[in-house]
């Protein structure tokens, strides 16, 4: 990790690494990613924050919850593109067509879900998250009827709510310190 760019900040990614819940966690990542993505790395320079973050985005994107796994990197993609972060639009498309096992259809969502071949059970949910991100004060009873009618039931569309809201704040962290995206994301 040394000499890494890994963003703008003038604050040294000194990570402890001796610390084993670090060195545990980054090693399942090899395993598992083949990389340590760069966001883990930034937030090793403080124990509390890279177990706050790592929790509660293990609870939301790792745990078997109420959506699939490309629902959620569905929803992270379209908050990404939406927000125009370039660490989480980059680093999300490569998970979401990892996960299709289609890096065409992840594109295409990336660029315009609207007009991606997606289920329309998927774009009425895009639409919903889009228009969170958006506008999240105009959100309505309405807009959570719509994912109601379509059979989303009240687990799923607290979940999409959380897995929005999680990458809208981890969007404004990845741009605000001008996070650099892997060099492995690129395919």
């Amino acid at each position: 990790m040394k000499n890494e760019k890994l963003w703008s900040l003038k604050i040294p990614i000194k990570s402890n690494l001796k610390d084993k819940d670090i060195q545990n966690y980054f090693k399942i990542c090899k395993e598992k990613l083949g990389l340590i993505p760069n966001i883990l790395k930034t937030n090793t320079i403080d124990k509390k924050k890279f177990d706050a973050f790592n929790i509660f985005y293990n609870r939301l994107m790792q745990d078997d919850n109420y959506l699939s796994k490309i629902e959620k990197e569905m929803i992270a993609v379209v908050v990404s593109t939406t927000n125009r972060c370039l660490y989480c639009c980059v680093s999300h498309s490569y998970t979401l067509a990892k996960l299709l096992k289609d890096p065409i259809k992840a594109k295409n969502i990336l660029i315009n879900y609207e007009v991606a071949q997606i289920s329309k059970k998927h774009k009425i949910m895009l639409d919903f998250v889009s228009k969170l991100t958006q506008n999240s004060h105009k959100i309505n009873e309405d807009d959570r009827d719509k994912l109601r009618k379509i059979k989303f039931n009240e687990f799923q569309i607290l979940e999409i709510i959380e897995v929005a809201a999680f990458f809208n704040m981890t969007n404004r962290i990845a741009s605000g310190t001008n996070m650099v995206p892997n060099a492995e994301y690129y395919f």
